[in-house]
């Protein structure tokens, strides 16, 4: 017996060719880079702030040539709950930013996305995106 055959990769399962957040083929300043160096976070915790009912959001602007793209981190600490509570957060999170900072966040920017106990993982998803860009909105508002 053999197994059914899967879709192929790269392809959506109808067929239709899937992109991936950080693929090349995306038009540029769109894909998301993922920040992974504890100094990236630090260097952004000392920068612009932006609180929501549903999350906390940290931005800097980078110097030039220190890195390209539009980079986002998350994180939730341990007050959010216990391990699957805050990778359900997080999960949220990464959806929301994949939804919105392609089109409101600037190139050339960190972002760190924090999730907050309570609210982050029970808020509905069309309140949480409009808390993203309500952040996003408050720490540009400036014309940066």
């Amino acid at each position: 017996m053999t197994p059914p055959e899967g879709p192929v990769a790269g392809t959506a399962t109808d067929g239709t060719a899937s992109l991936a957040v950080s693929d090349s083929r995306k038009p540029a300043g769109t894909a998301l880079i993922t920040l992974t160096q504890r100094a990236d976070f630090l260097r952004a915790a000392r920068a612009k702030s932006a609180k929501t009912p549903s999350l906390f959001l940290q931005a800097r602007r980078r110097k030039s040539g220190e890195a390209e793209g539009l980079r986002v981190g998350y994180t939730c600490s341990k007050k959010v709950g216990n391990a699957v509570a805050r990778n359900r957060a997080k999960r949220r999170l990464r959806e929301a930013a994949r939804a919105v900072l392609p089109r409101a966040g600037h190139v050339g920017w960190d972002y760190v996305l924090i999730g907050r106990a309570g609210s982050t993982a029970a808020r509905p998803f069309d309140l949480l995106l409009s808390d993203l860009e309500g952040a996003l909105t408050r720490l540009h508002g400036d014309g940066s």
